[in-house]
């Protein structure tokens, strides 16, 4: 595994590249990259995960079903504005977490607006109250909960849904019911500065990218965490007997849909599952304007790996295949 670990980490042309492996608990971590070694050690900065984020989301979605505290048949617009369930559409907390709403990834007129901004910071003019403003606005281009179109709107406005729910803001949120619980004391949801969280790059590899700013999108992407504390979270699915939140991190392993050639690709309320040769490979992937995130789990071996870049995807990038197929073959 240090051998393919090493050849996984040179095969991803970016200033700062972590490959973390875990199989049973025992763990295995290389860095590298073609910028110089960051003051801090690479394996102890934090990583923008971007679209990853959305596995904590729907981990916390299950930890307050499981509680009682809402239902997966909740309509969004009744718990965030009092709406009845015919309004937008009578979308679900369960059509958000699993990309059924209806609604478009993004909300209408987002790109004219992010537009001047696109390459740093695009989702930093769009606050809460305007996420929250567009969906009870909206209608779902299609019936909910009968087509999966994949939607950072849809998982902001969950996060929104479950914050109103709750009567507790986001991060407050997420921090007390998820990170706390899991002892994930290098993760968090704002930026904190040189020193603690890795520098992103655009696609050339060596212009930096200020740290993200999320605005209402927080639910969507707004993660960043240290490689060791992104194992402990995979960890914690691969074996959560005795762990905190151990029925909400069996229930997110349970298939809900399926789609693609031969509805081969399953998903769950928080993963993407794709059949191997092993059993199941659960994993989720994202992105933001400067970094990038790969991080997945197989249960029949009690394989796990976080791997994190901090180069956006350029033509010729090879991270995302890279730690797949590291993770289906090491699996």
């Amino acid at each position: 595994m240090d051998a393919r670990l090493e050849e996984a980490v040179r095969a991803v042309d970016a200033p700062d590249v972590v490959f973390a492996f875990s199989r049973d608990g025992r763990r295995t971590v290389r860095c590298g990259g073609t910028g110089p070694p960051p003051p801090v050690p690479r394996e102890l900065l934090r990583y923008e995960i971007g679209s990853a984020s959305k596995t904590f989301t729907g981990l916390l979605l299950a930890r307050l079903l499981l509680a009682g505290r809402v239902s997966g048949d909740d309509a969004a617009a009744a718990r965030i504005a009092g709406a009845g369930p015919a309004g937008t559409g009578g979308v679900t907390l369960m059509h958000l977490v699993t990309h059924t709403s209806g609604l478009p990834p993004l909300p209408p007129g987002f790109r004219r607006q992010a537009l001047p901004r696109w390459s740093t910071n695009p989702y930093a003019g769009y606050p809460a109250e305007r996420v929250v403003r567009a969906f009870l606005d909206s209608r779902p281009r299609h019936r909910p909960g009968t087509r999966w179109r994949y939607s950072n709107f849809g998982v902001a406005v969950l996060g929104h849904a479950l914050a109103a729910a709750t009567a507790t803001p986001w991060d407050e949120l997420l921090t007390r019911e998820v990170l706390d619980p899991l002892g994930l004391a290098g993760t968090g949801l704002s930026p904190s500065g040189p020193g603690v969280d890795a520098t992103g790059h655009l696609a050339d590899g060596t212009t930096p990218t200020p740290p993200l700013l999320i605005g209402g999108f927080q639910a969507a992407g707004a993660v960043r965490a240290r490689p060791h504390d992104l194992l402990t979270f995979l960890e914690a699915h691969l074996a959560p007997e005795g762990v905190p939140l151990a029925d909400a991190l069996r229930w997110v392993r349970r298939p809900v849909l399926r789609r693609g050639l031969g509805h081969r690709h399953e998903h769950t309320p928080a993963w993407f599952r794709h059949p191997t040769d092993r059993g199941p490979m659960y994993f989720h992937s994202g992105a933001t304007s400067g970094q990038q995130a790969f991080i997945g789990f197989c249960p029949d071996t009690g394989s796990a790996l976080a791997a994190l870049s901090t180069r956006r995807f350029h033509r010729r990038d090879r991270f995302v295949a890279t730690a797949y197929g590291l993770l289906n073959d090491a699996g």
